[in-house]
């Protein structure tokens, strides 16, 4: 159980006996299972902590050392992301790889289908989040660890990297999916001016917000690495992420999120690899939700969250890359 292998872990760290209470997973996510717990000890010492550990099955094979080192290196920058603690690569700390970080007081995540999760706060939450991912992409890959990558390389690797992933887990024919990557693979983009840190899942429900409109964390690093910006925007700006607002991240408008993310980033929005990266990630979505039905289908998870994603979000990109393919013929 993961309370005795962080109690046995901070009481080697504090140096006295630590007690675990409050400890409680939240459901969620594809990579991660994500666990929140108060940690206290007899001197007084008392701490609200996450743990992000790797579990015993994942539909995205992900490096728990590169999500840590991302949020790491944009740790007291104009990027919000939780404090980091502790990470450890092997299974001793934690009954399986993961990392440690302080809990951020006072956050909350919009769900995917709650209408108006921002209220009348919308557009102060779009302003930030968009400038918070210009100033990722503003950030060389280098700072975080992230393997060199050729610009030319950026749109093959991540097009054969979901190819791989589809073959591994379908499980019956998908021929809109078929036909996506048949495009993408025709119609390669033009390569970047730059390689930049792509968070890899920037959207709605992946950070943390107080309420009153301000901005607290950027959550779920898992699928950092390096490549196009375009990918990160496409991604946030996908209409699944909208709730039903037709708005990017149910914030603002798709004009408005480009500007800042622009001035942040250094940036100009290229039309061509624009469009291209919009088809991406309908076709990036619907692998993520095929893997997910599958892991379910297979046995190897009864999350909630997972039946779900293998159902209406598969259902939705269905229908959103069937409409794009037809403007594209």
């Amino acid at each position: 159980m993961p309370a005795e292998h962080l109690a046995r872990f901070l009481s080697a760290h504090w140096g006295e006996e630590v007690s675990i209470s409050g400890l409680k997973r939240f459901h969620g996510g594809s990579a991660r299972q994500t666990y929140r717990f108060d940690a206290s000890a007899p001197s007084g010492r008392r701490e609200a902590l996450v743990l992000r550990r790797d579990p015993p099955s994942s539909l995205i094979e992900t490096d728990r050392l590169a999500e840590y080192r991302a949020i790491q290196c944009f740790a007291g920058s104009a990027v919000p992301v939780p404090e980091p603690v502790f990470c450890d690569t092997g299974p001793d700390s934690f009954g399986s790889p993961g990392f440690l970080m302080r809990e951020v007081p006072g956050g909350t995540a919009a769900g995917l289908l709650e209408p108006e999760p921002y209220g009348a706060y919308a557009g102060a939450i779009g302003a930030q989040l968009f400038t918070a991912l210009g100033h990722i992409h503003a950030a060389a890959p280098e700072r975080a660890g992230l393997p060199v990558m050729q610009p030319q390389d950026a749109a093959r690797a991540r097009l054969a990297h979901w190819r791989a992933a589809f073959e591994a887990d379908r499980f019956r024919p998908e021929p809109l999916l078929d036909a996506g990557f048949r495009w993408l693979e025709a119609n390669l983009p033009p390569q970047p001016e730059r390689i930049s840190i792509v968070h890899g899942d920037y959207r709605s429900g992946n950070f943390l917000h107080d309420g009153a409109g301000r901005l607290l964390a950027i959550l779920d690093w898992e699928m950092v690495h390096p490549g196009d910006a375009h990918e990160d925007l496409a991604w946030a700006c996908d209409p699944l992420w909208s709730n039903f607002s037709g708005r990017p991240g149910a914030t603002y408008t798709l004009a408005e999120a480009i500007a800042h993310w622009q001035a942040a980033s250094g940036l100009m929005l290229h039309p061509e690899r624009w469009r291209w990266w919009r088809l991406f990630a309908q076709v990036q979505g619907l692998v993520i939700w095929i893997s997910a039905a599958r892991e379910v289908l297979d046995g190897r998870s009864h999350d909630p969250v997972l039946m779900f994603a293998g159902t209406i979000p598969y259902r939705f990109h269905n229908l959103t890359l069937a409409r794009a393919l037809e403007r594209l013929t």
